[in-house]
């Protein structure tokens, strides 16, 4: 009935190659995380505030090479209108909203003052206590540069529902053990 169980050899093929499934996925994300020079380079919108522009579940691609992301980068590319990806001090989750006030550049550091399209005030309330804006080198991950709708759906359904995770996993799991080559 189950015959890659009889052989540890077998098995720990499937096992080898499972973990090199997880290895090749780790080495791109992080690939793509110097490439982009974002902590973060894809992330999903988790909620309704930048409606009509990104729906709730649109996976974003975040790029921030010469964007003012490092040390002695001025941001001067960074516009009114640009929809960017930051975190908040002392938050996990980071949040997607428009630019739409900018202080500073050059020999100054840039800030930035964000909003959701679909929300009535900006993001000072957002923010940490005591911040009034972000600072582009400090607290953006990087900048909107495409979408796919509605992708990002799966990771939403399994951060809402942990069950579901659990659930694939030992589906993987099976599948990984009872499959033959």
């Amino acid at each position: 009935m189950f015959p890659t169980l009889l052989h540890p050899r077998q098995l720990l093929t499937q096992i080898l190659n499972f973990a090199l499934v997880l290895s090749t996925a780790f080495m791109l994300w992080k690939g793509l995380s110097v490439f982009t020079d974002s902590a973060s380079p894809i992330v999903v919108v988790l909620s309704g505030s930048m409606e009509p522009a990104f729906q709730r579940g649109d996976l974003l691609f975040l790029w921030n090479r010469g964007m003012g992301g490092g040390k002695g980068k001025g941001g001067e590319e960074t516009r009114i209108g640009e929809v960017v990806v930051y975190n908040v001090k002392g938050k996990e989750i980071p949040i997607v909203h428009r630019v739409v006030r900018r202080f500073g550049g050059g020999d100054t550091p840039l800030k930035l003052l964000t909003k959701g399209d679909n929300n009535l005030a900006d993001d000072t309330e957002l923010y940490a206590k005591g911040q009034d804006y972000l600072t582009r080198s400090e607290d953006i991950i990087g900048s909107v540069v495409g979408y796919v709708p509605f992708v990002g759906y799966v990771t939403i359904l399994l951060s809402e529902h942990p069950w579901l995770k659990k659930v694939l996993l030992g589906i993987m799991g099976v599948m990984v053990v009872l499959q033959r080559e």
